[in-house]
């Protein structure tokens, strides 16, 4: 999957934007500090990217894991400013900044738990929260997503699968370091982060497309409005083998609608086609929305 980084468009922010980046890209990068030094760090399981580099280097020279983060993730907020944009460079540069800062104040505390498994799932899900905060406000934390960025421009590799790459890299890393087992725990908090990265910047009520076709396209059309409190749209189509014409339903909705939809549908034309597919995001148009009965 296409790391959500890329699709941000870096320019100049409102000043409400700039408020939302300025309470919630510290406010990420300390989750990120706590899901590191409370959970991770302690129990010798490490994150991709940078942070695992810094884990690694950390933990084989006695260094503090903060000073690392910042200078090792320095170079990419020079490629940052040069290569994607002055307002996300100095972004990043803070929440680097504040997460070295952060990791250093929590680095005496003693860690939650010494289970690995727990310290695996609840290191992820705040470290997930935390990357999903900065990230949705237009920054991030980790340097390796740059680079791939920059990699993505000159190679065939999309920016999720240069990213990818090295965080396999990484993480088998770790397996030489922390022990193999250590690195399997790594790879549970780096999936756990992941999802948890998509569910904060997306939400949980993730929408939905659906596209339905049926000879009774009004019926279904008047029923999802009515029943289901959404608008729909027609759109032209035609049957390549019929030639026929037909009339495409489109319409968005929520997780939590879908099943209600499919029983109106099915109800009305048992027969019709029926697509569901997800959307990364909605915005601007009629999102109609009343109460389902």
């Amino acid at each position: 999957m296409e790391s959500e980084l890329a699709k941000i468009q870096h320019k100049k922010l409102s000043k409400g934007k700039l408020l939302k980046s300025l309470i919630f890209v510290p406010l990420g990068a300390i989750f990120v500090a706590v899901g590191l030094e409370i959970f991770l760090v302690p129990n010798q399981i490490i994150d991709g990217g940078i942070v695992g580099i810094s884990i690694i280097f950390s933990h084989l020279t006695g260094i503090k894991l903060g000073l690392f983060l910042f200078f090792l993730n320095l170079p990419f907020f020079f490629l940052g400013y040069k290569q994607i944009g002055k307002t996300f460079a100095f972004t990043t540069l803070g929440g680097i900044t504040i997460l070295s800062i952060s990791t250093q104040f929590l680095h005496p505390v003693p860690g939650l738990t010494d289970d690995p498994l727990l310290a695996a799932v609840f290191g992820g899900i705040i470290l997930g929260i935390g990357v999903g905060l900065v990230i949705r406000n237009s920054g991030s934390l980790d340097g390796t997503e740059i680079l791939a960025i920059l990699f993505n421009k000159k190679t065939p590799f999309s920016v999720g699968e240069v990213v990818m790459f090295f965080n396999l890299f990484i993480l088998g890393s770790a397996g030489f370091v922390f022990g193999w087992e250590n690195a399997m725990y790594s790879l549970i908090a780096y999936f756990i982060a992941y999802k948890m990265i998509d569910i904060t910047i997306e939400g949980f009520e993730s929408s939905k497309s659906v596209w339905i076709i049926s000879d009774f396209h009004k019926e279904i059309a008047n029923a999802l409005n009515d029943r289901l409190g959404r608008g729909v749209t027609y759109l032209n189509g035609q049957g390549a083998y019929t030639g026929d014409s037909k009339q495409v339903i489109f319409c968005v909705i929520t997780r939590l609608e879908e099943a209600k939809l499919k029983s109106i549908v099915d109800d009305i034309d048992p027969s019709a086609f029926l697509a569901v597919g997800d959307i990364h995001d909605v915005k601007g148009g009629r999102f109609k929305k009343r109460d389902i009965h």
